[in-house]
C-alpha cells in the first residue's frame, strides 16, 4: 500500500443529535451497546495498514479522550504507529467559525510533521466499513487530485437531509458538492471521505482561508472541482450518517437485523473497541428477551423486546422495555414500561409506569436523571 496517515474529523455545521451531544461529541455516542462511533472510521484505517492517525475534536473531548487512551485497543503498531488526539481552537458546538480548517490550521504544525506522501480523511459520525488500501491504491492508479467516497441511496428526500451531495459526470467526475434538500430521492451521498496527497490537502487548507474563514473542507473542495481532478467511488454495503438523534436511534435499530448488520460486520475486518473486563449477563427466571442485542454485565429479570441494551444494565422483574435503546449502567425499574426511547448512562427509571413515545418520533432520557 502507498503510504498515507489517517485524519478522523468531527467539525461540521449540519450535525446536532438532541440531547446527547450535550455531554459528548458524536464519536463518542455508544452503538449497538458495545462499540462508540469512533471506533469504525478508526478500525477501517487501522485494518487498511494506516497506523498513524489524527483525532481532531471541538467540543466536550473528555468520554472520547477516556475512549481513544492510547489507541493499542485498535491494533495499532505499536513500534511505528501513534493515534493523536488534536484539539481546535473553539469549543462552540454551533459557532460558524467552528470548521474542520479552522482545526487543521490551529494544528498545521503536526500535519506537517507527517512524512506520509497520501492522507486519508474519513468523519467520526458516520458509521460503514471499507478498505482504505483498496482505494488509495486505485486513487493513485486513476492519477485523480482528489478521490472521494459517496454512497447511493433512493431515500433522500426523507433521509440524509442536509448531507452533502456528489453530483457526477458519465465517467464518475465530480461536478460538484451540494447540500441535500429532500428533492430527489435518489442521490449519491458524499460520505466525507477522500484521498489526496498531504501537499494538496495543505494548498486546500490555506486557499479556504484566503476565501472565506467558514469554510469547511467540503466548501474549498467545491470550488476546486473546476480546476482539480476529482473523482467519486462508490460504497457498498451498510452505510449510516449519525446527524441527528433520528438517525442515530434508526442505525442502532437497523441492526439488530442479522443480515444488515452482515454488511457491516465484514469476515476479516474486526471492528475494535475498548473491553471492559466484567460477568456475563445474568439471565433470571422470568427473563424474556426477544430480536434484541444485550451486551455483558447486565442483570435481566423483565422482558425486552427489539432493543439494545448496554453494559451493566439492570432491568428489574415486570420491567418491559420494547424498540429501545438502553445505555451503559441504566436502571428499569419493576413494573416499568418503556417504549421507543433512547435511555442515556447511569438514568434510573423507578417511579414512573410508563416511558412511552410514537414510534417515529423516539423520546430520550437524560444522563443520570432519575425518573
Amino acid at each position: 500500500m502507498y503510504k498515507a496517515f489517517g485524519i478522523i474529523n468531527s467539525s461540521s455545521r449540519n450535525l446536532w443529535v438532541e440531547g446527547m451531544q450535550d455531554y459528548r461529541p458524536i464519536g463518542s455516542f455508544s452503538f449497538l451497546g458495545r462499540y462508540r462511533v469512533i471506533d469504525f472510521p478508526i478500525s477501517n484505517m487501522s485494518n487498511s495498514g494506516i497506523d498513524r492517525m489524527q483525532v481532531y475534536i471541538n467540543s466536550k473531548p473528555r468520554s472520547l479522550v477516556e475512549h481513544l487512551g492510547t489507541g493499542r485497543h485498535y491494533n495499532i503498531n505499536s513500534k511505528s504507529g501513534k493515534l493523536q488526539i488534536l484539539f481546535s481552537g473553539t469549543d462552540a458546538q454551533n459557532d460558524i467559525y467552528n470548521t474542520d480548517i479552522a482545526a487543521y490550521i490551529d494544528n498545521i504544525e503536526y500535519i506537517d510533521r507527517m512524512h506520509h506522501p497520501y492522507v486519508v480523511i474519513a468523519p467520526s459520525y458516520m458509521v460503514y466499513s471499507q478498505n482504505y488500501s483498496d482505494l488509495i491504491n486505485q486513487h493513485v492508479e486513476s492519477g485523480a487530485d482528489i478521490t472521494l467516497l459517496y454512497h447511493a441511496v433512493d431515500n433522500a428526500k426523507e433521509s440524509f437531509l442536509n448531507c452533502t451531495v456528489v453530483n457526477l459526470n458519465r465517467q464518475k467526475g465530480v461536478l460538484s458538492l451540494e447540500r441535500n434538500r429532500g428533492n430527489t430521492k435518489n442521490r449519491n451521498i458524499s460520505m466525507a471521505t477522500y484521498i489526496m496527497t498531504k501537499e494538496l490537502f495543505k494548498e486546500l487548507i490555506y486557499k479556504a482561508k484566503e476565501l472565506s474563514s467558514v469554510y469547511n473542507l467540503v466548501d474549498i473542495i467545491n470550488v476546486e472541482c473546476e480546476n482539480l481532478d476529482v473523482r467519486g467511488v462508490p460504497h457498498r454495503g451498510y452505510f449510516a450518517v449519525l446527524n441527528d438523534f433520528n438517525a442515530y436511534f434508526k442505525a442502532n435499530m437497523d441492526l439488530i437485523d442479522i443480515k444488515a448488520a452482515q454488511t457491516l460486520f465484514l469476515n476479516d475486518w474486526p471492528i475494535y473497541t475498548r473491553t471492559n473486563n466484567s460477568s456475563p449477563t445474568h439471565y433470571y427466571d422470568t427473563a424474556s428477551i426477544s430480536d434484541s442485542v444485550v451486551s455483558n454485565g447486565c442483570t435481566i429479570e423483565g422482558t425486552i423486546e427489539h432493543s439494545i441494551i448496554g453494559r451493566g444494565c439492570v432491568i428489574k422483574k415486570g420491567a418491559v422495555v420494547k424498540n429501545s435503546i438502553i445505555s451503559a449502567g441504566a436502571v428499569i425499574g419493576e413494573d416499568v414500561v418503556v417504549e421507543n426511547q433512547v435511555v442515556d448512562k447511569r438514568a434510573k427509571l423507578l417511579h414512573v409506569k410508563e416511558v412511552i413515545s410514537p414510534e417515529d418520533k423516539p423520546g430520550y432520557i437524560r444522563r443520570e436523571d432519575t425518573l
